[in-house]
Formats: structure tokens, C-alpha cells, sequence
């Protein structure tokens, strides 16, 4: 009775009365504590965040270098860390009401929503590994009725648990798992897309949103004067304008280094009878240098009549305009649901940067604009991928595509007529 009523109680409170969650401990290394004792607050955050971030970017420097499949490893459990921080701020904020069933579900339509995205990537891009193995042929062929019924099968789940008295909260937190699925593992899938149209799509991308966040940190830090927004206090207009020009520039060269390389630009493939992916293309008109007339204006400035430059440069511009001017409303978006629920970070992970979801705010919402980029303004079709989807199809289906592409050839004039038969 006693738990029924609390229960009802919270149904009653408005956002103010949300209780407090528990402020995360301090997870900073003695050993940095010890070195750093002699600074001020201000100082020591510094050098912890900086100290930090060179060691996350060296590790991020390594993954690559290991490969796609590692970077792909590297987002799944990035993936499942978000997720973790955020239901784990639902669970304490009402831990003590003991919802039925709430965070077992909650790890549950994880599963379900991974198992539905990353099944049809396997379908897509695995499709003749697929294609050898019986077993597999099952789960592919009925993918999405069996993602729908582990789905249903989750809903029924909830529907069975709710108890009289706090329906509204139970929904509440069903709402909380299904918006926190749609920040994390949609969001995860579009990244690994982007990275299967090629390295250059995944690393230029997340390396504008880093430096954005590193520089503006930087010019806030020391030229910061003017606040730019009040859910982030400690954002300035100094640190927004210089993140933008910064991140702009080493957007540019940064891709003029990676477009020299075709372990950086060609579509990452999986090779079916080496069972690795592989990164060996010839390169596209994007990754070609080509001469290009300065305008007059520039010219004056510049001293240069034409300029070399890879077309993907161009394109580069407008990835890191978005990860400077519109990247950051993620971080605002963050910290506005941290002050909801009266939290510093969404974890201590990480010591001087909070949460991995406080590192990676800005990063989902970049992943959605370059796959709309990409398939808005770059992607055209794409024979390979089509060919494993042919070689799937029955014989007579096979056969009958066989037949109309000849007949289409052959009125075009690409083949001759004497070849009907």
C-alpha cells in the first residue's frame, strides 16, 4: 500500500519537484590529483580535460589504424555506453519506487532495435557471406517479422507490468527507453553507414565536432567574455566564433591528407572469401585532384589565378560549417536535459568530461546530416551492392533480370540484335 501511494504521489509532481539524482563521485586518478594539487580549480580542470583528451585521441588514432571493423566495434559500444548513462539517470531518479521490470525491458528493446538496424546492414553488406550459411539465410529472409515479433513480444512485456495507481509513471519511463533508442541506436547505425561509404565520411565528420569542442574550449577559456547561451553558462561567443573558423580550416586540410589515400576514401567492403574488409578502389571523381579558378576578389588577396584542390575539400566546408554552427545545439540540448533532472554530467566515465554521452552529444546529430548529405548530394548507385542483391534472387529470378537488361541493351544500341536469343 505503502509503495502504491508514493507511486501516486510522484504522478502528482510537477518538473520542480523531481527528486535530485546522486552527484557522480570523482574518478580522477591519485596519481593526477597528487600532480595538480598546487592549481586552482580552473587550472587543474584544465589540465585534467586536456591530459585526458590527448589520451582519447591517441586511442582513437589506434583503433583506426586497426581498421573498419575495429571502428565499428568502437561505435556499438559507445553505443551501448550512451544508452547505459541515460536510463541509468531514469533508474535513479525513481530507483527508489522500483518500477517492474523497467530496466530489464529497457535492455531488452536495445537488443530488439539492434538486432532489427544491424540485421539489415548484414543483409546489405554481407549478403554473400549470407548467401553460404543456411542458417542465416533464415534470419535474413524473415528479418523484420522476427525483429516485430521480439518487438511485440517486449510490448506485451510492459502492457503485463503495469500496476494500478502510477500508470502515468510507467509510461513516462516506457517514453524515456524509446526516445533514448532513437538518440543512440539509430543514430549508431547512420554512423556505420557513413563509414561503409568510406573512412573519409566517418573520420572528417567526428574530427570537426572534436576540434570544435577542443577549440572553442580553448578560445572560451581565454578570450571567453560574452555568454552565448543560458543553459550552457560557461559557452561563450568567443570560443563559438573561434571553434567555427578553427574547424573550419582543419576540416580543409585535414581532408587534403585523407583524400590522398585510398585506404581513406574507398568504400569499405567486405570480402567474402578473405573474410576481412577491404579498402581497395579506384577512386572517385570526389578523391581526383582538380584545378580550379580563384575568384577575382581572392585573387587580389591571394596573389593565385587557379588553386589544386580535391573536389571532397569542397564538401569538407560544408561538414565542418555544420559541426561548428549546428553540431553544438546537441551539447545545448544535453545540458537542458541535465538541468531537467539537476545532474553536473551523465556519468563520471570519463575524469574532467563527464559521461561518454557528455563527449559524443554533438556527434549524433552530426552522423544524421552526413548520411542525409551523402544520400541527398553524393551517392549515386551503387553496381556492387546490387550485384550481391542479384546474386541472392532465385535462378529464374536471376534469369528474368538477365532477360530484361538484355532486351533494355539492345534497344539502346549498346549490344546488337543478332545477340537476342
Amino acid at each position: 500500500v505503502d509503495l502504491e501511494e508514493r507511486l501516486h504521489e510522484l504522478d502528482l509532481r510537477s518538473d520542480s519537484d523531481i527528486p535530485d539524482v546522486p552527484p557522480p563521485t570523482d574518478s580522477t586518478p591519485e596519481i593526477l590529483k597528487r600532480a595538480l594539487s598546487g592549481l586552482s580549480a580552473r587550472w587543474k580542470n584544465w589540465w585534467i580535460r586536456g591530459i585526458l583528451s590527448l589520451a582519447m585521441i591517441s586511442g582513437f588514432f589506434l583503433i583506426i589504424y586497426l581498421g573498419s571493423f575495429m571502428l565499428m566495434l568502437l561505435v556499438l559500444s559507445i553505443q551501448v555506453k550512451c544508452y547505459h548513462e541515460i536510463i541509468t539517470i531514469g533508474y535513479r531518479v525513481y530507483h527508489s519506487y522500483d518500477l517492474p521490470w523497467f530496466r530489464s525491458l529497457s535492455w531488452y528493446f536495445l537488443l530488439c532495435v539492434n538486432y532489427f538496424f544491424y540485421g539489415e546492414t548484414v543483409a546489405d553488406y554481407f549478403a554473400t557471406f549470407v548467401q553460404r550459411r543456411e542458417q542465416l539465410q533464415f534470419l535474413i529472409r524473415y528479418h523484420r517479422f522476427i525483429s516485430f515479433a521480439l518487438y511485440l513480444t517486449g510490448f506485451c512485456m510492459f502492457v503485463l507490468s503495469l500496476v494500478k495507481k502510477h500508470y502515468r509513471l510507467q509510461f513516462y519511463m516506457f517514453a524515456w527507453t524509446h526516445v533514448t533508442l532513437l538518440i543512440t541506436v539509430t543514430q549508431s547505425h547512420l554512423v556505420i553507414q557513413n563509414l561503409f561509404e568510406g573512412m573519409i565520411w566517418f573520420l572528417v565528420p567526428i574530427s570537426s565536432v572534436i576540434c570544435n569542442d577542443i577549440t572553442a574550449y580553448i578560445f572560451g577559456f581565454f578570450f571567453g567574455r560574452t555568454p552565448l547561451i543560458k543553459l550552457s553558462p560557461k559557452k561563450t561567443w568567443e570560443g563559438f566564433i573561434g571553434g567555427f573558423f578553427s574547424t573550419v580550416v582543419f576540416g580543409f586540410i585535414f581532408s587534403y591528407f585523407l583524400a590522398q589515400h585510398q585506404y581513406f576514401v574507398c568504400p569499405v567492403e567486405y570480402n567474402s572469401e578473405t573474410n576481412r574488409f577491404v579498402t581497395e578502389c579506384e577512386p572517385s571523381e570526389l578523391f581526383q585532384m582538380k584545378k580550379y579558378s580563384v575568384p577575382p576578389l581572392l585573387q587580389a588577396v591571394l596573389g593565385w589565378e587557379t588553386v589544386n584542390m580535391y573536389p571532397f575539400q569542397m564538401h569538407s566546408f560544408a561538414l565542418s560549417t555544420f559541426a561548428s554552427l549546428i553540431g553544438p545545439f546537441g551539447g545545448f540540448f544535453a545540458s537542458g536535459f541535465k538541468r531537467a533532472f539537476k545532474i553536473k554530467d551523465f556519468a563520471d566515465t570519463i575524469p574532467g568530461h563527464g559521461g561518454i554521452m557528455d563527449r559524443f552529444d554533438c556527434q549524433y546529430l552530426m552522423a544524421t546530416f552526413v548520411h542525409v548529405y551523402i544520400t541527398s548530394f553524393i551517392r549515386g548507385p551503387n553496381p556492387s551492392k546490387l550485384l550481391k542483391q542479384l546474386l541472392i534472387l532465385q535462378p529464374e529470378q536471376q534469369l528474368s533480370v538477365y532477360k530484361t537488361l538484355k532486351s533494355h541493351l539492345v534497344e539502346k544500341g549498346i549490344l546488337q540484335p543478332s545477340l537476342r536469343g
